[in-house]
């Protein structure tokens, strides 16, 4: 059984648990509160040097890092990765514009805006962070405008890597009602089969 070192909160843990939950794979789960340091105790970065969550024990004492690679790992030979090799980079093309794109900026807003104290320091960041989620918003909406899923119209982990964080969007300040294809296109993924909420307990 996969053991998963994970932050109830964190988008890039939810990304893997909906991969777990929707492939039907049993799972532990061990939270980790990031907060309180314990991705820094020597434990844990026993398990990952990087000290960063989500964190996937597949066999035991081997243990596998960054969301991403994470659901790709997981999703190969599912009906959540395509087969045609093409539609596969596409599905790695927007899971790294999702890294660097996307989750840099509204990510990095949420999670200044639901954890601690909003002071001028943390408002300079986000008026930074702004254009950047607003950029992102705007190339996903080109693209899901005819499109009813990322890549190849099949429901994949490219899917799930951007809805993570999308899907929270407002609580890093970004309004998608400016985004009327990203808002029918996060319906369809709520939609899909085993489907579960990020604040969803394991």
């Amino acid at each position: 059984m996969f053991t998963l070192y994970d932050y109830l909160p964190s988008g890039n843990g939810y990304k893997v648990r909906l991969v777990l939950r929707q492939l039907e794979l049993p799972f532990r789960y061990i939270e980790i509160d990031i907060l309180r340091g314990e991705s820094r105790s020597s434990g844990f970065l026993s398990r990952n040097p990087n000290g960063k969550i989500p964190t996937l024990e597949y066999a035991p004492g081997a243990f596998l890092s960054e969301s991403n690679a994470i659901m790709y790992y997981l999703a190969i030979d599912s009906h959540l990765m395509p087969s045609d090799r093409l539609h596969q980079a596409q599905v790695m093309q927007w899971l790294f514009f999702e890294q660097y794109s996307h989750e840099p900026y509204i990510a990095v807003s949420r999670f200044l805006l639901t954890h601690g104290e909003l002071d001028d320091e943390k408002r300079a960041v986000l008026m930074q962070k702004k254009p950047g989620g607003e950029a992102a918003l705007r190339v996903m909406n080109q693209h899901l405008e005819d499109r009813q899923y990322f890549v190849a119209e099949q429901y994949t982990i490219a899917d799930i890597g951007l809805y993570a964080y999308t899907h929270v969007a407002a609580e890093g300040g970004f309004d998608l009602a400016h985004w009327p294809a990203i808002q029918a296109w996060l319906e369809r993924v709520a939609r899909q089969p085993l489907h579960c909420r990020i604040t969803d307990q394991f």
